[in-house]
């Protein structure tokens, strides 16, 4: 089994009036979408520095060249005035980066970095290999642009160092009761399937593992979980968290079909299991959920996953 890095590395809070840069490292943004996103973290009182490949175009639908989304990545890390990075969306085209990533520069400069989606195969590699705590959140062109399309409650406490508690108002329910505790890790289910195999598969193993997607029928989450269950990459896990899940149905197919085949698949994996936890593809107020800091999930009565430690380091 994987483990996670010998310490987690926290970057320091981050509060209105720091500086967030924005880049795109995978598919290029509508330029007015970023516009009205940059217009809005602006209103919120940062400061907003622009990536210099922010709204480029590379064939086939890449927001610039490898090269160059890497160089606008690494450039924002290392910016001494950048306090956190916010990507432009998701799209495809993060996997590209991985072989180029600079550890070191980035264990340097610890910053928080939102994304989701595509984002996953960075946010799960920077935390496996660096400790890098993860910020699966909103992002500039799909949330910030958007009218309600961001949980500023969470966006907020989660930099500011708060022991975020999530429950039905964020969309949380029970599928199966229980509570457990462990370190919360995840992101986008199609992402994580994809790299295992490779240099760069997750380390969820004995997680308590959040795993999201949208417009997948439920036949196909079934067949996603059911390779993570082949792949040992579900041994140990201590608990599941769905998130909204949003448009995972079946034209004609009851709405329950997806539940269904969730606790159908997972049967033999030990812990409780939760969905609707409104974090990445949602349909509205995308919250903000702190990857590899510890949680616990309680499914007994009212749904609660909190956080039990902040995601930043507040000694700073």
């Amino acid at each position: 089994m994987a483990s996670n890095p010998a310490s987690i590395l926290k970057p320091p809070t981050v509060n209105p009036g720091c500086t967030i840069a924005v880049v795109s490292p995978a598919s290029h943004p509508q330029p007015e979408r970023i516009e009205r996103a940059i217009a809005m973290l602006e209103g919120l009182g940062y400061r907003v520095k622009r990536g210099l490949h922010l709204l480029s175009k590379a064939k086939p639908y890449f927001a610039g060249t490898a090269e160059e989304r890497l160089e606008d990545l690494h450039a924002a890390f290392e910016d001494v005035e950048v306090a956190a990075i916010i990507c432009s969306r998701g799209g495809y085209g993060s996997n590209y980066l991985l072989r180029g990533l600079d550890l070191e520069l980035i264990r340097r400069n610890p910053k928080p970095l939102f994304g989701y989606s595509d984002l996953t195969a960075l946010q799960t590699w920077l935390l496996d290999e660096v400790g890098l705590t993860g910020f699966y959140g909103p992002m500039l062109s799909g949330d910030f642009a958007a009218e309600d399309g961001v949980d500023l409650m969470s966006f907020r406490a989660v930099l500011a160092g708060d022991r975020v508690k999530y429950g039905s108002a964020q969309g949380l329910r029970t599928l199966r009761p229980g509570t457990a505790t462990g370190i919360l890790y995840g992101g986008c289910l199609s992402i994580l399937t994809a790299a295992m195999g490779t240099p760069y598969a997750p380390r969820t193993e004995g997680k308590l593992l959040f795993l999201e997607d949208v417009a997948a029928k439920p036949y196909q989450v079934d067949r996603m979980l059911r390779q993570m269950i082949l792949g040992g990459k579900l041994d140990g896990v201590r608990g599941v968290i769905f998130g909204e899940m949003l448009d995972c149905v079946s034209p004609g197919a009851d709405s329950s079909l997806l539940a269904e085949a969730i606790l159908e698949v997972l049967h033999r994996i030990e812990g409780p299991i939760a969905i609707g936890l409104r974090s990445g593809h949602v349909s509205h107020g995308n919250v903000t959920l702190p990857l590899g800091v510890m949680a616990e999930l309680s499914l007994e009565g009212e749904p609660m996953l909190q956080m039990m430690e902040p995601a930043v380091n507040l000694k700073y």
